[in-house]
């Protein structure tokens, strides 16, 4: 039987399907009532993958309801459009992208993503909100420096008093979520049991690195966008950089490698060997940065908590 490779375009209105063995394409309203019609038609046939790009909040309805029914596969933006140049096609619509998207999941043998639960959704919406919060008191910080007026002091005094307040809340509630989980609870422990991963770093690494414990070492590195990418053609041969990646997961790693630098042993002695061999500061903290959740990886996937090498 013919299991069948389903791309999905997604806009805030409506949802584009395209099912790529008998090029059937059907258009959905992006609401509860459209993705239960959308359920009905993909039920009549055996699918491989559902192939669909993230589109803010607008794909969020179709990932909750179709996770765990339905094989995933969620793409770059970016990887689909050079896919579809690739392929010839200068167009983009909605019905467009939803058949590039199928070709590309079908072409690549693009293996599904695992099932997200719910709790997960609830944190990484928390993490997201928090995040705009932290921005946001950033850049209050910086203008208080600069302002001289009285009233406009106070007004940034009060709104700074009411973010931390929002901060606070929020921290709660994230841990609170963690700790409502066996699962995720013990991961948290491994994480605080490295130096330089306090809760909140933790917490930000288990929500935009579900996978953690379960992968490879150096798909920990790359999921991250920590690994250097070589860039050599003949005799040339330029300098190697990072990029892509999970760009939160990484931002989540910053602060935790600069701690880490003084306060582990294991990475204090990694980061001077880096700067004596002269290796600018940059690249000797991105290493630490991959060093930083390949342990944590493994420690999770052993389930130990850190523990310093021997002498």
């Amino acid at each position: 039987m013919t299991e069948h490779t389903i791309g999905v375009d997604i806009s805030k209105i409506h949802l584009d399907a395209f099912r790529l063995e008998d090029q059937a394409a059907r258009q959905f309203e992006n609401t509860p009532r459209g993705i239960r019609a959308l359920i009905r038609w993909l039920g009549q046939t055996p699918v491989a993958r559902i192939v669909f790009e993230p589109t803010g909040p607008y794909h969020r309805g179709l990932e909750t309801a179709l996770s765990g029914k339905f094989p995933l596969v969620k793409v770059n933006a970016l990887q689909a459009r050079r896919f579809a140049e690739a392929c010839g096609t200068r167009a983009k619509t909605d019905a467009v992208d939803a058949r590039i998207l199928a070709r590309m999941g079908a072409s690549l043998n693009l293996e599904p993503d695992a099932p997200i639960s719910e709790n997960h959704l609830v944190l990484r919406d928390l993490q997201v909100a928090r995040t705009a919060l932290v921005k946001e008191l950033t850049r209050l910080s910086n203008r208080s420096h600069l302002q001289v007026n009285p009233l406009l002091m106070r007004q940034i005094k009060a709104r700074r008093t009411l973010i931390e307040r929002q901060l606070g809340e929020l921290n709660d509630e994230i841990a609170r979520h963690i700790a409502s989980d066996e699962a995720l609870q013990r991961k948290r422990e491994i994480l605080c049991s490295i130096p330089g991963l306090g809760p909140i770093a933790a917490a930000l690494i288990l929500t935009f690195l579900p996978e953690i414990g379960t992968l490879e070492r150096k798909q920990a590195g790359s999921l991250a966008g920590l690994v250097p990418h070589s860039r050599e053609s003949g005799q040339w041969k330029g300098k190697s950089f990072i990029s892509g990646g999970r760009k939160p997961l990484r931002d989540a790693l910053y602060m935790p490698a600069l701690v880490a630098m003084r306060f582990n042993p294991d990475l204090k002695s990694k980061y001077t060997t880096l700067r004596e061999a002269g290796k600018p500061a940059k690249v000797a903290i991105v290493t630490i940065m991959r060093k930083l959740i390949e342990t944590a990886n493994a420690l999770v996937k052993a389930n130990r908590n850190w523990a310093p090498k021997p002498a």
